[in-house]
């Protein structure tokens, strides 16, 4: 599932507005990355956004 590990976020859904304001469905998927994590000492597979991932980089 697209669905990030650390802060929960999933696909968000909405319409397409074309010029002629036809609404049709459509759904917006995160950037997921899958990327080893060091937790509690040990080295973790997740599945992080970017968003995520740029802020375990910074701390």
């Amino acid at each position: 599932m697209a669905r990030c590990q650390v802060c929960g976020r999933s696909p968000q859904f909405g319409n397409n507005r074309p010029w002629s304001k036809k609404a049709t469905r459509r759904k917006w998927n995160l950037n997921i990355q899958k990327v080893k994590v060091f937790e509690n000492g040990q080295l973790v597979s997740k599945r992080l956004c970017t968003s995520c991932l740029r802020t375990l980089t910074k701390a």
